[in-house]
């Protein structure tokens, strides 16, 4: 009975808010990483981890499915991640640490849940950035043909069941990236910011130009498979909105980060949700849906149907080929992150919480995880990766929602650099769109995710469990474990 009793301790023992701030000097400037990050570049890294993976890929798969309808599941979408950026928002400024949802959970609903969403945000970063780097040589691909008239072979620039053997630009893309990270995090934000204001103002100029071709006849069969579809079309693109947790992945590199994270997870999803909107009605009103299937660089080669010329279009797929450098840089700055807060609560071997002397910056986990990603990159299909990178980003956002809830009850005083307003109907809409949105991806999709979450368990029980530091700290003290709900 006595064991069966410190089993179910360990599975939902709570890593108190306190230890987090003593160990990542969140009110200070100290602790193990460099606080080098204000708000407009963390604004930024919010924007370039998300601009990229939606518009400049994810409208051709997405735009077959539900047709015109497709904006409203951009809008749906960004609403769901509104709801979910007000929970992060105010969870980050209570817990401002590099883990995201990882460290909430702890903090809130126990370790193994934790774990699972631990592993449910290495899943989101690593296959998203899989995602990512597929599409890169597309668009590098609409460039040389451009510049020089040339092509590279799909061969070597498409994975596996695309017509190719190994996609060669997306292995380049991640090890560009990799160098970069391991440069230091200022270096970092400072090259993101660059590539991200170049393209916002890449897409500006597509909404400009397309603008002039808007047709309202390509509106007219609005939702041609259906109301059904949109929702299904959401779930896919909901992957786009991945920067909000990055943004919480850099909380022990930011300056004050309390009100530094809020302030840059609204700005970020603000920005983010008014230009995928528009740039989906604009591309969807500028050219029949039925033309965005099989279409490889759809915006530029709208472009390029609109004015017969080629400078639009190789300005877009020459915005496009940064922007997805800029998304992938920020992607693996994430998971390395939270790579970095498992392994330093000893849910993961201890060499994923080294630091480099000289940049303190996890290089080890950089090496790791470019390699991981070069792999899915290279030979994984984009449409796979991308519903599996919404399943993943959906069930972390969902879980955040209801740590907000529980802090609310059990911690009511604690101090809060942000609260969530019209609580608690926010978050409560916030876990049942996240709910709606799920249901609404398919069963292969759930089949694959079942495996993932079966992994995570196994490692939980075969290592997690047995290597947690906060397990340790309370045996060493003779204490009983806290337990979700607060209780001993």
């Amino acid at each position: 009975m006595s064991d069966n009793r410190s089993v179910k301790t360990a599975l939902f023992r709570r890593k108190p808010i306190s230890a987090y701030v003593a160990e990542t000097g969140a009110t200070t400037e100290g602790g193990e990483l460099k606080r080098t990050i204000g708000v407009f570049q963390l604004t930024m890294f919010g924007v370039g981890a998300t601009i990229g993976t939606g518009i400049f890929i994810v409208l051709n798969v997405a735009v077959p499915v539900a047709g015109p309808a497709v904006i409203v599941a951009f809008a749906i979408a960004g609403i769901t991640a509104a709801l979910t950026a007000l929970c992060y928002a105010e969870l980050a400024s209570m817990i401002p640490v590099s883990g995201s949802s990882y460290s909430y959970t702890y903090a809130t609903l126990g370790e193994v849940i934790a774990y699972v969403v631990g592993f449910c945000l290495l899943l989101e970063y690593g296959v998203s950035a899989g995602a990512i780097v597929v599409g890169w040589g597309q668009y590098l691909n609409e460039v040389f043909d451009d510049l020089f008239g040339w092509r590279m072979p799909d061969a070597i620039s498409q994975p596996p069941g695309s017509g190719g053997y190994v996609n060669l630009p997306a292995v380049v893309l991640v090890a560009l990236c990799c160098f970069l990270l391991m440069r230091g995090a200022r270096e970092s934000a400072t090259v993101n910011t660059i590539m991200v204001c170049i393209k916002i103002g890449v897409l500006l100029l597509f909404i400009v130009i397309g603008a002039t071709a808007f047709d309202s006849a390509n509106l007219e069969d609005f939702t041609p498979f259906g109301v059904a579809s949109i929702g299904t079309a959401a779930a896919m693109v909901f992957f786009s909105f991945i920067g909000i947790d990055a943004v919480s992945t850099a909380g022990e590199e930011v300056h004050n980060p309390r009100r530094t994270l809020p302030l840059a997870i609204i700005f970020a999803l603000v920005i983010v949700s008014t230009l995928y909107v528009l740039v989906a009605l604009v591309a969807i009103a500028a050219q029949p849906w039925q033309d965005f299937e099989g279409q490889e660089a759809g915006l530029a080669q709208i472009l390029r149907n609109i004015t017969g010329a080629t400078w639009p279009s190789l300005v877009l797929a020459a915005g496009a080929v940064i922007s997805l450098f800029s998304v992938t840089l920020v992607v693996i700055y994430g998971q390395t992150r939270i790579l970095f807060a498992m392994a330093r609560d000893g849910m993961l071997p201890e060499v994923f919480h080294k630091v480099d002397p000289r940049t303190l910056t996890p290089v080890r986990n950089t090496i790791l995880v470019g390699l991981f990603i070069a792999l899915l990159g290279a030979l994984v299909p984009l449409d796979v990766l991308a519903n599996l990178t919404s399943m993943g980003t959906l069930v972390a956002f969902g879980v955040v929602s209801i740590g907000v809830i529980v802090l609310r009850r059990t911690q009511p005083d604690a101090p809060r650099g942000f609260r969530v307003p019209l609580y608690p109907v926010v978050p409560l809409l916030s876990i049942a769109a996240c709910i709606y949105l799920v249901a609404k991806l398919p069963f292969n999709t759930f089949l694959l995710f079942a495996g993932w979450l079966a992994v995570a368990l196994v490692g939980y029980a075969f290592y997690g469990m047995r290597h947690s530091r906060l397990r340790g700290v309370a045996a060493e003290a003779g204490q009983p474990v806290e337990r979700a709900g607060g209780q001993p």
